[in-house]
């Protein structure tokens, strides 16, 4: 058996040395780089910054044999080519004031001698005022002539050859190969008037040529995702926003279509990731990741880049301008429906009110799998009746069993407008006006509406799309108003952990806005006084401290507002039509005009589709018309 390393004893001081340069660059390539991908980014960086307008990558073996990364830009002079490769040597910025305001894409003046550090690094480089190229060896330190075009060649060979240890958590040839395209991708994205190639092992697996933002964007993301995403274009105070968000429908199991731009650099941000992710609250089903591209642009005295030393992570200084701006850019624009892009002329402005129903139940509040709440009759009662605007039509009562389950209210009485409607848009004579969702033909299963519009057949779900319309009348007409407090007549006390009675002592406005009365009893105590009146039987204690929770790592502003939305979707798919309700045809257009008048009518509020629509084309070809 071999014996361990010697290591000095606990008492044993050890003198303070100088490490040698090696080591140095050593040590900080293993922040700069980390895999071949890595290295890409980095030299790709410096190629932009050298304003080329055609970057060629190369890689072998997934990069971790061979990288090379040619361009046309400016070139190195010839004695500045020593330079380049030393630590903390760079041409981008020179004083402080221009840290502050970095706008290149590299700065730091370490990454080629953090790649140089461990592996076997050349730079041959040609500016247009030389005869001819020169090759720089890292290793050796030969500068010697050579023969290129004006531009820059970087190749890098046996990547961690002189730290084997570092190879071993390296994945196949294949994975690494896959995460240097995606960093070329990053990269193309964002600028559109650059051309792109990438080879693997001698075989062409990438191209984008220069030309236009919305072609790169198809060319980079594909046809699929434009046809399924919305424009985001915004000026938010000194943000500017641009990009498209996915809609609902292009979401996806991965977060690999996930793009974010910082003055151009590819940034990855929790702050920007939750607002963009609060945006699709109430429209995305499930797990799924939502699909963006988002470019922010912003003055570079209010951004710090220099955070890490891959340069990927940044900070704000208004941080929360940033979320909220982020998050109502995204909102607006997922707000668009389908529907009204096929609409040839603007809706009218009226359109007939559906209320909902008076008796249902709420199942649950927020997350908490311990809050199993559920609304007594007659509190309900009493809410409604408060909060009903005067704009909805109260359920007549019904007197045989199918109609006193009639969920949708306001439809029956919906029936006179919606007739005046149609023929107001031509029904009577067959044509389809201008309205994006058609005019309703039938009911299908107790479930469905089918319409016809002028590309086809649509079907609607008619408990989803009803849901989604109550839900939006209830957040505009209760959504800023607090929650209806129940006075306990008996405290209820749980013991709290300092995080939680420091929060509750800070948010108490807040968590008055929810119903709840905290405050503490003693040092290690809290009190609840007061209950959410909607939510009679759940469990109080876990209700407060997921509350709590929320409070201490979000902004206050936003729980407030995700609990009474959480409260009024539950409320609004309760009160929605129920399956197996027949409507009349009446009805079914009362309802499709209010889905025309509804922001996010594409979706529920769980984020099921409400709607969709087979065309004339695809019609023909199920019934092999034409062939």
């Amino acid at each position: 058996m071999s014996a361990l390393p010697a290591t000095p004893s606990a008492d044993t001081r050890r003198a303070i040395r100088e490490l040698p340069d090696e080591l140095i660059s050593q040590i900080a390539a293993g922040e700069v780089v980390e895999r071949p991908a890595s290295v890409v980014r980095e030299l790709i960086d410096n190629a932009l910054d050298a304003r080329a307008t055609m970057i060629q990558v190369r890689i072998a073996a997934g990069g971790v044999r061979a990288i090379v990364v040619e361009d046309d830009g400016f070139g190195i002079p010839a004695h500045e080519l020593p330079l380049a490769l030393k630590r903390h040597a760079t041409s981008k910025i020179g004083s402080l004031g221009d840290l502050e305001r970095v706008a290149t894409m590299g700065f730091r003046g370490e990454a080629l001698a953090a790649v140089a550090s461990v592996s076997d690094l050349s730079i041959t480089s040609r500016t247009a005022d030389a005869a001819h190229a020169m090759r720089l060896d890292a290793r050796s330190g030969e500068l010697a002539p050579a023969a290129r075009s004006v531009g820059t060649s970087v190749e890098v060979r046996e990547l961690f050859f002189s730290t084997p240890a570092r190879r071993k958590f390296l994945k196949t040839d294949a994975t690494e190969a896959a995460h240097c395209i995606e960093a070329v991708r990053r990269h193309a994205l964002v600028r559109a008037d650059v051309g792109f190639a990438v080879w693997h092992d001698h075989k062409l697996v990438a191209q984008w040529r220069a030309g236009s933002a919305e072609q790169r964007l198809r060319d980079v993301l594909g046809e699929d995702f434009v046809a399924h995403s919305r424009v985001l274009h915004e000026q938010v105070g000194a943000l500017q926003l641009q990009g498209r968000v996915g809609t609902p429908e292009a979401a996806r199991v991965r977060a690999d279509h996930q793009y974010v731009y910082v003055n151009g650099r590819f940034v990855r941000d929790r702050l920007i990731a939750h607002g963009l992710r609060s945006a699709y609250e109430d429209v995305l089903h499930g797990a799924r990741q939502p699909a963006y591209v988002l470019f922010i642009g912003i003055d570079p005295a209010r951004v710090d880049v220099n955070v890490h030393p891959t340069k990927i992570e940044v900070r704000f200084r208004d941080a929360r301008e940033l979320h909220q701006g982020v998050r109502h850019a995204a909102e607006n624009a997922l707000a668009q429906t389908r529907a009204a892009g096929l609409a040839s002329a603007p809706l009218a402005d009226s359109t007939p009110a559906i209320a909902p129903r008076n008796p249902f139940a709420l199942p649950a509040w927020r997350s908490a799998p311990a809050v199993q709440g559920h609304l007594a009759l007659q509190n309900l009662a009493t809410l409604y009746a408060q909060e009903q605007p005067a704009t909805w039509r109260v359920p007549p009562a019904s007197p045989g069993p199918d109609a006193g389950a009639d969920a949708s209210g306001g439809i029956a009485a919906a029936a006179e407008d919606s007739a005046h409607d149609r023929m107001h848009h031509g029904e009577h004579d067959g044509t389809h006006g201008d309205l994006p969702l058609g005019h309703a033909l039938a009911q299908l299963g107790g479930a469905y509406v089918l319409a016809q519009n002028a590309q086809g057949l649509v079907i609607v779900d008619m408990h989803a799309a009803h849901e989604r319309v109550v839900y939006e009348r209830l957040k505009a007409t209760l959504g800023e108003r607090a929650l209806q407090a129940q006075p306990l007549l008996i405290p209820l006390s749980f013991a709290a952990t300092p995080g939680e009675m420091a929060t509750a002592q800070a948010r108490q406005e807040e968590l008055l806005e929810l119903g709840l009365d905290v405050a503490p009893l003693s040092a290690t105590t809290l009190a609840v006084r007061s209950r959410p009146s909607a939510l009679p039987d759940a469990d109080l204690a876990e209700l407060v401290r997921s509350v709590l929770a929320d409070l201490a790592h979000v902004d206050s502003s936003q729980v407030v507002q995700r609990a009474r939305d959480d409260l009024l979707a539950t409320m609004a798919c309760h009160g929605a039509v129920r399956a197996n309700r027949r409507l009349s045809i009446e009805e079914m257009n009362a309802l499709l005009r209010q889905m025309e008048a509804t922001d996010r009518a594409d979706q529920c509020n769980h984020g099921r589709p409400t709607w969709r629509q087979v065309t004339l084309k695809e019609l023909d070809a199920m019934f092999l018309r034409g062939r």
